[in-house]
């Protein structure tokens, strides 16, 4: 208990109370008269001086609530303007997805329609396409997959393959018409790799056309081991040095056209060291890509492979016999009646092959010509089967519409087999009566003198 003592009055107690370390009096309810103007000013200051030790903490600590206050403030701002930017970005992402992306330019490709297509286990699909103009720019883009997957670009029947394995950017420059093999790639190591095998299987095909034309009596034998040699080639230069790659999957499923059908390079249906090949590929995606649909269906290849291998090697003989008497790579395609045509049909006739692009300059001259050579010899046995590369089917049957000779269409890339070997245009086969091919596009000098010699 402390006490104040008043001048003039006699001593009073005070209830005491301690604040801040130090002991204060509150006047009691009896305060009586002062006695003087200087002792009730002795008064006001001690009361004064008891209030401010009184209330001198609450104001710090007031301040001190008001500062935390305002720094929470502050980092709760904080706090939620980054959760709004974060939510916003996690809004886009989830409707965008992870893309990858296919860039770059066709030349001397103005008009034309490129198509971006998905080649999935089901066939192609259309992704996106582009009318090209002058510049030739392009920019496709897709949502990233969980293993590699296969896409191509095409105009008509020109085709540029390409392997997606990331969120990678493909850059790809190329020249029309010839865009299946005047192309470079930029950005993908696996597309350049795709490049190299795609170049390899145009050039055998080139050797093996090259050969059903000079050497049809020995073509069979000599086509098998020139893919003995390039299987031996691909299989220890690429697929065994990385199976896991999109490359190596793509090498696979190559092709060549040998006779009147495409004939897988690697069957493990028929082959069963082409069996060891695919199951190399299979264990390896199993690993890296387990449980998408390209590795299941890997497996169930090289599983079916190990199971018809004795039934498909009894069914050999007869496929090659009939390759050997055909000695063409059919050509089923629709004319500018809808109306399917083939070139084995053609069989009795000696057939002009002829690939033509009616949008290209001097193309109205070039018809012209073949319009004399067929009144000329038409007669005489002689039939034109004109397969159009256009990318524009409407201004393709504006074109044939009044031409007397088999006009068809390829929308499907089928004629590749014949226009990925030559060089430039035009791109023109002889074919004899026994719908055997005798001259390919660099054979033939004097076209008229040719014709004459095989009616």
């Amino acid at each position: 208990m402390s006490v104040l003592s008043i001048p003039g009055r006699p001593v009073c107690r005070y209830n005491a109370l301690r604040t801040a370390g130090k002991s204060v009096c509150f006047v009691g309810t009896e305060v009586g008269k002062f006695g003087s103007l200087s002792g009730f000013v002795r008064y006001l200051e001690a009361f004064a001086l008891l209030f401010y030790q009184f209330t001198l903490p609450l104001h710090k600590a007031y301040k001190q609530k008001r500062n935390i206050y305002q720094a929470m403030k502050h980092s709760i701002g904080r706090i939620l303007a980054a959760g709004a930017v974060a939510a916003g970005l996690a809004v886009l992402t989830g409707c965008t997805g992870e893309q990858f992306h296919v860039t770059g330019s066709i030349a001397n490709a103005k008009d034309s329609v490129l198509y971006f297509e998905h080649n999935g286990l089901d066939g192609f699909s259309t992704v996106d396409s582009v009318k090209l103009d002058e510049k030739g720019n392009f920019s496709f883009a897709g949502d990233k997959m969980d293993n590699p997957e296969f896409y191509r670009l095409r105009i008509a029947g020109q085709i540029i393959n390409i392997g997606i394995d990331s969120t990678e950017t493909v850059e790809v420059k190329a020249s029309y018409p010839q865009m299946a093999t005047d192309y470079t790639v930029k950005g993908s190591y696996e597309n350049e790799k795709i490049k190299e095998l795609a170049l390899k299987q145009i050039g055998l095909q080139a050797r093996c056309q090259t050969i059903l034309a000079e050497r049809p009596e020995l073509a069979d034998s000599i086509i098998n081991v020139m893919l003995t040699d390039y299987k031996r080639d691909v299989s220890r230069n690429y697929i065994f040095k990385e199976p896991m790659r999109a490359y190596s999957y793509f090498a696979l499923f190559q092709y060549i056209a040998v006779g009147n059908q495409a004939r897988l390079i690697f069957d493990p249906a028929k082959d069963a060291n082409d069996n060891k090949v695919f199951g190399a590929v299979a264990t390896s995606w199993d690993t890296y890509y387990p449980g998408t649909e390209r590795t299941q269906n890997l497996h169930n290849i090289t599983i079916k492979g190990m199971k018809d291998e004795r039934i498909v090697k009894a069914q050999n003989r007869p496929v090659e016999l009939e390759a050997k008497e055909l000695g063409v790579i059919d050509l089923p395609l629709r004319d500018n009646h809808g109306i399917e045509r083939h070139l084995t049909d053609l069989k009795g006739r000696v057939v002009l092959l002829d690939f033509h692009v009616f949008a290209a300059k001097g193309s109205t001259e070039y018809i012209m010509k073949m319009r004399d050579l067929y009144n000329k010899y038409h007669d005489r046995g002689l039939e034109i089967y004109m397969v159009s590369l256009d990318n524009n089917a409407h201004f393709w049957k504006e074109q044939v519409a009044s031409l007397p000779w088999i006009n068809v269409y390829d929308d499907t890339g089928i004629s590749q087999a014949y226009t990925a070997p030559a060089q430039a245009f035009p791109i023109i086969y002889l074919i004899d009566r026994g719908n055997n091919i005798v001259k390919n596009p660099s054979q033939i000098r004097n076209l008229d003198e040719e014709i004459a010699k095989l009616l």
